[in-house]
């Protein structure tokens, strides 16, 4: 025997597939939906499918954006020798809404880990080489987590960067062991970006 009727059931199963939503809070949230007026939910199930659709990765920083290139690496008013490399986009928002970073990003979309099969090749490494070797002085900014996977990447980085002139500095130790970036407060967040410490020039 059901509990759910059928289509219920799917709209909760789709509710649980997203990031710290269990099975109250899918129940809650599906059945919020079915009170909702019909013209707005098809307003939104618009706006889903045209977000999907022309939604994509910026051409220079890997930042989502529904042009070629995303706003950020398109300002002429931003530092683009200074480049804060980070996990995946929602990072971007964080430092975004913090609103005291004035360089550009570049999105890794992932992190280096053998446990689980993710090599150079896997992340959007070979692309930020080529960003930076354009550049005259340029400082990279290391925003990862400080996790197995996040120290890995941040030697590998070191290491390829290392016979050329480029600074690299991390965010300061005052982060959480583990913490997503795209959780922290943006006072915490400004305060890791303005004591970041250099780790290699």
């Amino acid at each position: 025997m059901h509990i759910y009727p059928l289509e219920l059931e799917r709209l909760l199963d789709f509710f649980k597939k997203l990031p710290g939503i269990g099975e109250k809070s899918a129940e809650r949230l599906a059945l919020s939906l079915l009170e909702l007026p019909d013209e707005y939910l098809q307003m939104v199930s618009s706006d889903i499918v045209n977000a999907k659709k022309n939604l994509h990765p910026c051409s220079i920083c890997g930042q989502i954006t529904n042009n070629k290139v995303c706003d950020i690496c398109d300002s002429s008013t931003r530092n683009h020798n200074l480049i804060c490399v980070i996990e995946d986009y929602k990072s971007v928002f964080a430092f975004e809404k913090a609103g005291n970073y004035n360089g550009v990003y570049h999105v890794l979309n992932g992190l280096l880990s053998p446990m689980e099969d993710i090599g150079v090749d896997d992340i959007n490494i070979a692309s930020l080489v080529r960003r930076v070797d354009k550049l005259e002085n340029p400082e990279i900014i290391l925003a990862l987590k400080s996790s197995i996977e996040g120290e890995t990447t941040t030697l590998y980085i070191q290491k390829i960067f290392e016979n050329k002139k480029v600074k690299i500095s991390r965010l300061s130790y005052g982060l959480p062991l583990g913490a997503e970036i795209d959780y922290l407060d943006t006072t915490t967040l400004d305060k890791a970006l303005e004591d970041r410490k250099i780790i290699s020039e």
